[in-house]
């Protein structure tokens, strides 16, 4: 169980919700615009499938109130939050709505929170898997157009760490700076001759030749770019306290704990946020 994650200002997200209400509404729920139900209050209840961690509650109760100005948090009851483990058959929530504020929110609501509580679920069991005083487990940019605020803030749900949340944030030299600046060496001085003393740099190497460039260039973190176990504990030997060390590219479930004992600090890892598999939910009218 995770807790004390601080959750994303909603006007960090509010525009994508709005723009996939759009998208699924151009001109309407022709559906829903049609059936004439009846407005009183219906409820629906929000139920997990499977055994995981919850992450985007809030998100997913901000967007019936941006489908009805009406709706408040008074129209939602609560029985779990995020960051808590949920099991197959646990009531998440129960919705007191309108028919058609239900009807018309409801796919995006849960396209919201159960992509969330994947990418919170994948980052837990990572997390258990290189245990407390493993190396830390970190996103990348590699994230859906629009959503990184809301991805980067489900890791965080499932105990993992953010690495930069833009290209304005950090500077990381990667291989096509590399290849464009004619070497790590010379990649590194032309940045540290533009940028102040505070600004840390991150230098991407592919090989052990790499490792000693960025030494040399005296980089302040170093990440070792697809290295196999045995190779990515030389290059920590051979980094020692000179620079912090992480460790990204073809690291899942099946070979991570291979690699705790490289001594490295950091772990990123793109699938977290790119290719996680939603934690299922529904959300049913009850009696």
């Amino acid at each position: 169980m995770i807790m004390h994650v601080k959750e994303p200002d909603s006007l960090a997200y509010e525009d994508f919700i709005k723009l996939a209400l759009k998208e699924d509404m151009p001109f309407g729920d022709i559906t829903t615009d049609n059936l004439a139900i009846e407005s009183k209050l219906v409820k629906a209840r929000l139920t997990g499938h499977e055994d995981g961690i919850l992450a985007g509650l809030s998100i997913f109760k901000r967007t019936f109130m941006l489908v009805d100005k009406d709706i408040t948090d008074d129209n939602f009851q609560q029985y779990k939050k995020d960051g808590l483990e949920i099991s197959a058959g646990d009531i998440i929530a129960e919705l007191i709505l309108p028919p058609g504020t239900l009807l018309k929110g409801e796919r995006v609501a849960l396209n919201l929170i159960t992509h969330l509580s994947g990418i919170a679920t994948l980052t837990d069991k990572f997390v258990n898997l290189v245990g407390k005083d493993g190396p830390a487990i970190s996103d990348t940019r590699k994230t859906i157009p629009g959503l990184r605020v809301l991805q980067k803030y489900a890791v965080r749900v499932g105990g993992g760490t953010n690495h930069r949340m833009s290209l304005s944030d950090a500077v990381l030299i990667k291989n096509n700076h590399i290849s464009l600046a004619g070497g790590i060496i010379e990649a590194v001085e032309r940045i540290k001759a533009r940028i102040g003393h505070t600004v840390k740099i991150e230098v991407e190497v592919s090989d052990i030749q790499g490792v000693h460039q960025a030494l040399t260039a005296g980089v302040d973190i170093i990440m070792l770019d697809n290295f196999s176990p045995d190779k990515a504990a030389q290059a920590s030997e051979i980094i020692g306290d000179k620079a912090v060390v992480e460790l990204s590219g073809g690291i899942n479930l099946d070979n991570i704990r291979d690699y705790i004992s490289a001594g490295v600090y950091i772990i990123s890892i793109g699938a977290l946020t790119h290719s996680v598999k939603a934690l299922d939910m529904s959300l049913h009218v009850v009696d």
